[in-house]
């Protein structure tokens, strides 16, 4: 599976390695290319899966605010309900598509 903006590739890896949580594919922080997100100050935490970092996606001049975000370390109450670690896994929205 691929996470692309505008033809570039931001992350791939093969569906067995993903994580599916309420929707979004979440993929595992090796496969993700990092010169692409950087690090936003939005605060949010997810009553069951704990404190999210979201990341700004960055594609030539144009910064897309909070595209994207992670889980660096979920409530273990999270990684049981969802039956694997999705520590530091990424999503992402809206521009940003995921397709197989």
């Amino acid at each position: 599976m691929k996470a692309h903006l505008n033809g570039t590739v931001i992350a791939e890896a093969d569906e067995a390695d993903l994580v599916k949580i309420e929707g979004n594919w979440y993929f595992p922080p090796a496969s993700v290319k990092r010169e692409f997100l950087q690090e936003s100050p939005t605060p949010y935490t997810c009553p069951w899966k704990g404190e999210c970092q979201y990341y700004s996606v960055v594609s030539g001049d144009d910064v897309l605010a909070d595209r994207a975000w992670a889980y660096p370390t979920p409530y273990p109450t999270a990684i049981e309900r969802v039956g694997r670690d999705f520590s530091g896994y990424v999503a992402f929205w809206k521009e940003v598509e995921v397709t197989a």
